[in-house]
């Protein structure tokens, strides 16, 4: 079976890991925590970072810390992981959805400035699959009605947006390091900021909100969490940052294969390989298949002929749990409808061989014209 991902380690790693153990280093105190957060920072171009649990608790705490009431409004594309809903939802805040760009698959920033009211109190800009959002257009509208930007990279670590880092814009981004992702620590996450002010909540909240010295511990004026990311994790996240750029150019040298075999197919769409803006690092290998083609049918098959594949997001505006927020009617994001229902993701992990691309590649088109026929 030729996997949809498979986890980078190195001797390098190992070492690092031991060499944090022999120190005594286990707890999310020690200075090796705060040197990863720091390489990291500087290595997206951001002045802090606040390194987590994992990416998910990242989202968390960088929402929960804007302070959002009941009846504000968040923006947030449908098309992305649920951890970005839970984030919302966890706030008593409103979730807003915008739907895709049908090209890019990023949220469309022309439906996005048609839904800003003067609820709007935050938007969530999440990069899609390694290639970013247009920004510009989004960032122009957030300045002007004071919308804070929370910006999730998670899924775009190198990637740049006209030259500058993903991660380095709005007041916060989150990064993940799920081991699928370009650096990983086995779970582990971080938020990366330039609002000095910010960090220290951020710092405060996922520390069980105790009071910064010279307070007293043990004392708490507000509900915080244990959200820390360990030592060990650390040391990992310290060695993979190493070869962080080597690991995104082998992801782009395999979505770009992919795409050159894949690309003309009529009954296959990948994202672009680049835009204007932005060169795609391709954190997967995507493919959007026609809609005569049932995705779940080729998953099987391809399974069935040794080639992994895991399904697109499913879109969050039809989220079943929406019906326990009272947000169950939601008018239909038919970009958003088509990614969930048509897309799926092939094998594309580090090391992985040119005939295993071609074999993966090769599989689906034989299953999806068969399909279709």
């Amino acid at each position: 079976m030729i996997p949809v991902s498979r986890p980078h380690l190195t001797s390098d790693d190992i070492e690092a890991v031991k060499a944090a153990l022999e120190a005594g280093y286990l707890s999310g105190e020690a200075p090796i925590v705060a040197e990863f957060e720091s390489r990291f920072a500087s290595a997206v171009g951001r002045e802090h970072g606040v390194a987590v649990a994992n990416g998910s608790v990242a989202l968390d705490l960088a929402i929960h810390a804007l302070d959002l009431e009941p009846g504000d409004e968040v923006l947030v594309p449908s098309f992305t992981i649920a951890s970005c809903l839970f984030a919302i939802l966890r706030t008593g805040a409103t979730p807003v959805f915008v739907d895709s760009d049908p090209i890019t698959w990023n949220m469309s920033p022309e439906h996005f400035a048609s839904l800003v009211t003067s609820k709007t109190r935050a938007l969530m800009a999440v990069h899609i699959y390694g290639l970013p959002i247009d920004l510009d257009p989004v960032l122009q509208i957030c300045r002007s009605r004071g919308i804070a930007v929370i910006e999730d990279a998670a899924e775009s670590h190198t990637v740049t947006y006209k030259g500058r880092q993903c991660g380095s814009f709005g007041l916060a981004s989150t990064f993940s390091f799920y081991p699928n992702k370009a650096i990983t620590t086995g779970e582990g996450g971080m938020i990366v900021t330039d609002d000095v002010q910010f960090r220290d909540r951020l710092k405060k909240l996922r520390n069980l909100a105790f009071r910064p010295p010279p307070g007293r511990r043990f004392i708490h004026d507000e509900i915080g969490w244990n959200f820390r990311m360990s030592s060990l994790q650390a040391a990992l996240g310290n060695s993979q940052l190493n070869r962080m750029s080597d690991v995104t150019a082998e992801k782009r040298r395999i979505g770009t294969r992919y795409f050159g075999l894949l690309a003309d197919h009529e009954l296959v769409t990948m994202q672009p390989s680049a835009t204007a803006y932005s060169e795609n690092k391709y954190w997967v290998a995507g493919v959007l298949l026609d809609e005569r083609i049932d995705a779940i049918e080729v998953a099987s098959e391809l399974r069935s002929r040794g080639v992994d594949t895991r399904p697109f997001f499913y879109p969050l505006h039809q989220q079943p749990l929406l019906a326990k927020y009272g947000l169950a009617e939601q008018v239909p994001l038919p970009v958003a409808e088509r990614l969930g229902r048509d897309g799926l993701y092939l094998p594309s992990f580090v090391g992985m061989a040119e005939a295993d691309i071609e074999r993966s590649a090769k599989a689906l088109v034989s299953v999806v014209e068969h399909t279709a026929s």
